[in-house]
């Protein structure tokens, strides 16, 4: 296998263009190719300059999780120290956590960021949003998005082997009126599940608007986490 390293957005390009197999981190796809066979190219995007920032409102696909810390929010940075093991964090990157993953542990975070996401396609980089990237599993190149006044994060224990566990992201951002709207994303099973509210007014308010939007359709169990979480992030507004 030869593994191309490109170090411009047209070397990455090129590389696309003559079928190289992007590969991350590789700790999705080692054991696949040992067992099937190891593609002829392959391109990883660690030393590609927009691939590998990590700033308090951009981070780069090639950023393996253990290299996530408190230039990014606390949410992103929650979500990525709770994949897997430390050796897991040092190779698998955001790129492969969120484009090859089925669990995609950072999406409900990105999404309560409200981040928008850079892509390589055939003939240049181009801005989308995050459905779009997992639908369509494009070559990520970054995230970018507004720093939140605040942010959360929860992940529920769960047993190795079990269900994936109940992930319960948030975040508040104030609008260009300075009006406050909380986004929640939950992850419940394989399905992500998001909403946005006002939150000037208190928990129980903030909760029964969130019952109109997507999160309103998780069972109970679930949105007793998810009450819990919203108080949490409100009151630690409050308290300011």
């Amino acid at each position: 296998m030869l593994l191309r390293l490109p170090t411009s957005v047209s070397e990455a390009r090129e590389c696309m263009a003559e079928g190289a197999v992007p590969i991350g981190g590789a700790t999705l796809v080692w054991a696949a190719w040992q067992r099937d066979g190891f593609p002829d190219l392959a391109m990883s995007l660690r030393d590609l300059p927009e691939a590998t920032v990590v700033e308090p409102e951009a981070l780069g696909a090639a950023v393996v999780l253990h290299g996530i810390d408190d230039r990014v929010p606390e949410v992103l940075r929650a979500a990525a120290g709770s994949v897997g093991t430390g050796a897991v964090r040092r190779t698998a990157t955001v790129g492969g956590n969120l484009v090859g993953s089925s669990l995609r542990c950072l999406l409900p975070a990105a999404l309560v960021l409200d981040a928008r996401a850079t892509v390589l396609g055939p003939d240049r980089a181009y801005e989308t949003d995050l459905a779009e990237v997992v639908a369509k599993r494009h070559l990520l190149l970054g995230l970018h998005w507004r720093t939140p006044i605040a942010s959360g994060y929860r992940k529920q224990p769960a047993a190795a082997g079990g269900p994936p566990p109940l992930v319960v992201a948030t975040a508040v951002h104030a609008d260009a009126e300075g009006r406050r709207h909380l986004r929640v994303a939950v992850r419940d099973g394989y399905e992500v599940l998001s909403g946005t509210t006002p939150c000037d007014e208190g928990a129980d308010a903030v909760v029964d608007a969130l019952g109109g939007t997507e999160v309103g359709a998780l069972p109970p169990g679930a949105q007793d986490v998810v009450r819990e979480q919203v108080t949490d992030i409100l009151g630690r507004l409050t308290a300011r």
